[in-house]
């Protein structure tokens, strides 16, 4: 009999990370939870503990611990609190997989800890890749340690690529959905609510991420991510808009062919394959039904009025820490958006600003990621501070 993978989810109450639950939930000879992580919901980490029974559970924010442990401990489930215990606890030796599910920077430490005791990485963080990519590419290579995409375009890409490693790539080409302004012009976007932001078209995503998709640094981000994932030039990642939202990204190889996954847009699909990797495990998904959606479009972005995606670009060519600098910036200015200090337009002016004035370094260590992510978002903070 094979033994079940058993995984860690960090991040575990977030959208991906519940997501990632009903997944295993489906295959329990396959797959165990054995470590759950959660920063402040410790409701809903006591609920998922008690379903799930890990090892181990972990409460970023301290001061809840005592509540989580009251419930869990005659469980026989350990009990970790704080920042540091999150970064420690995916080095545990009956851990197999770490599905890094954490929001932002805030997933670098504890991937770069998980590779480096050699588990296989299911990243749905790719702030982790943007802001250090070249340290955790080298890192997994060195530590013979796989990072399967857990985005839903990196996924496509992966599984187109199954089969076709020796063939190379002449480019990829990554979809957006275009999000809920897509064809809107500028004029527009300078009065657009967070309540008109948060509502995705086609995807059930986290607060962050649905603001990210809106202005296109989800897709920019996703640029840079793939870079690293894939070992590739800016000149060979392409982003088409395309609205449907069935296409979840292709490629395209020397000879002119393009091969492409779709699906319907299901979070579940993309998780499901990264956990059960080399397998497809059997599901009862709804399907997606060609007559249902008798045409497919596409269309340029339009980088003019969604700034961020050429933000990305052009600190994916400048290099460095300058991908670093345009997540912590971007992080910032969308807590001050959804907080309201500041307008949808003006968070790419932020951004911008924040690239501009925080000092370059072109081949930096993991202390100057670590030191250019602190110092951006201090001066994009000071920027809104001025603006407020």
């Amino acid at each position: 009999m094979i033994e079940p993978k058993r995984v860690a989810i960090l991040g575990s109450t977030g959208s991906i990370g519940t997501q990632t639950l009903k997944v295993i939930r489906q295959y329990p000879e396959q797959l165990v939870v054995e470590v759950l992580t959660a920063q402040n919901n410790a409701d809903l980490l006591i609920e998922q503990a008690l379903e799930f029974l890990p090892n181990a559970v972990v409460i970023g924010n301290e001061s809840l611990y005592a509540k989580v442990k009251e419930v869990l401990m005659p469980k026989d489930i350990k009990v970790f609190a704080g920042e540091k215990a999150i970064s420690q606890i995916v080095e545990m030796s009956t851990i197999d997989v770490v599905l890094t599910a954490l929001m932002g920077y805030s997933g670098l430490i504890p991937t770069v800890n998980a590779i480096k005791a050699g588990k296989q990485i299911a990243l749905a963080n790719k702030e982790t890749l943007v802001v250090a990519g070249e340290i955790i590419t080298a890192l997994a290579k060195v530590n013979k340690v796989n990072i399967f995409p857990v985005d839903s375009e990196h996924s496509a890409i992966f599984q187109c690529l199954v089969g076709e490693y020796h063939n190379p790539i002449e480019k990829i080409i990554l979809t957006a959905s275009g999000g809920p302004f897509r064809g809107k012009d500028r004029n527009f976007l300078e009065h657009v609510t967070k309540a008109q932001a948060l509502k995705h078209p086609n995807w059930d995503m986290g607060a962050k991420i649905t603001i990210d998709s809106a202005s296109l640094m989800n897709k920019g981000l996703e640029v840079i991510e793939a870079k690293w994932l894939f070992g590739l030039k800016k000149e060979q990642i392409e982003v088409v808009v395309h609205p449907q939202s069935i296409i979840h990204s292709m490629v395209q190889f020397e000879d002119g062919s393009i091969k492409a996954q779709l699906g319907l847009p299901d979070m579940r699909i993309p998780i499901q394959f990264a956990l059960s990797f080399p397998d497809r495990f059997k599901n009862n998904f709804e399907r997606f039904n060609f007559m249902n959606y008798p045409h497919f479009t596409f269309e340029q972005p339009d980088l003019k009025t969604f700034q961020n995606l050429q933000l990305a670009y052009d600190a994916l060519a400048k290099g460095g820490n300058a991908p670093c600098v345009l997540n912590a910036s971007n992080e910032i200015a969308v807590s001050a958006f959804l907080s309201d200090q500041v307008g949808f337009l003006e968070m790419s002016d932020l951004i911008a600003e924040t690239l501009a004035k925080t000092e370059f370094i072109a081949q930096p260590t993991l202390d100057d990621y670590i030191a250019t992510d602190m110092r951006a978002r201090e001066i994009t903070k000071e920027l809104i501070k001025n603006k407020v």
